[in-house]
């Protein structure tokens, strides 16, 4: 039989938090620096650059790695990485195209792996649902950050929408803003602003 946990138990467990400043933790609060996230917005909307820029907080904490499997290493994503100067965690932060499933298990079983994956797009890897659960339950320690493509403003796909439902912290990104939608303690009403201008010229046309 499994354990039960009582209310004295929960209360005693102990997480470690990412203590970011007030940029990030005035929208997302202080999560556990092995939360869950997923990450969901339409084409254009600025979610590229904000994972982007979330990744590179990141490696503030530890090792992170980016699965580009939606645009590779491109053009537009070299121009991210030069506009966002991702030259300045040059030992941090690592980009791979096209691992497979059972490659980056091998990888994140070794000493030393990286503390952040992050999925783009969980779409595109071609995973299932379990499969995704499936590596967040092997590596209990390590954050797995997923991003989604949209359809009609939801994840695209019935797997992509289980998956939002489990993840700890659950990201849209809309008019280069990026809200909270659940299980953070930001300020309510608050977002993180992705691209300033690009909110500017959104708020213009509208």
């Amino acid at each position: 039989m499994k354990r039960a946990y009582s209310p004295k138990d929960i209360a005693a467990k102990k997480w470690v938090t990412l203590p970011w400043g007030e940029k990030w933790n005035k929208p997302f609060g202080f999560p556990a620096e092995n939360a869950s996230w997923f990450i969901s917005g339409a084409s254009a909307s600025g979610k590229s650059s904000f994972v982007m820029q979330l990744g590179k907080e990141l490696c503030k904490y530890g090792l992170v790695l980016y699965l580009s499997y939606e645009e590779g290493v491109n053009q537009t994503f070299q121009r991210r990485m030069e506009y966002l100067k991702m030259n300045e965690v040059q030992g941090k932060f690592r980009v791979v195209v096209d691992e497979t499933y059972e490659e980056l298990i091998d990888r994140l079983k070794k000493p030393k792996s990286p503390k952040f994956i992050i999925v783009d797009s969980y779409q595109v890897s071609e995973w299932e649902y379990p499969d995704a659960v499936a590596l967040m339950k092997r590596f209990p320690k390590k954050c797995f950050i997923w991003i989604s493509q949209e359809k009609k403003s939801q994840p695209m796909g019935g797997g992509a929408i289980r998956l939002r439902y489990i993840c700890d912290m659950k990201i849209r990104v809309v008019g280069y803003k990026a809200y909270c939608q659940g299980r953070a303690i930001g300020e309510a009403g608050s977002y993180y602003v992705v691209w300033e201008e690009g909110i500017i010229q959104t708020s213009n046309n509208l």
